[in-house]
């Protein structure tokens, strides 16, 4: 499991050009069963992914197909965590 922080190199108003190609990219990885969750930071200064990807490599080359980082939007960090305690309605992750 991986968490992915997204900071933005660009003020928002660039963001928001880009944002809808960014949208379908991530309906794209919800689609492919990468993506858990995602979501902006509060104050918006980037966002947040919760991944389920096979590897980090794996994962890495998901995100360079982002939008975001192809027209350098975003930085990304990951942040790989090993699951051991959940709400059970959430036990399938683990």
């Amino acid at each position: 499991m991986f968490i992915v922080t997204l900071n933005y190199l660009v003020g928002l108003s660039e963001v928001e050009k880009y944002l809808p190609l960014h949208v379908e990219y991530l309906e794209q990885c919800y689609d492919d069963g990468i993506f858990l969750m995602s979501g902006p930071t509060e104050p918006r200064t980037g966002g947040v992914i919760l991944a389920n990807s096979p590897s980090k490599e794996v994962l890495e080359l998901t995100l360079n197909e982002d939008p975001f980082f192809k027209t350098g939007i975003a930085e990304y960090k990951i942040t790989e965590f090993v699951p051991t305690k959940s709400m059970k309605e959430l036990s399938y992750l683990i």
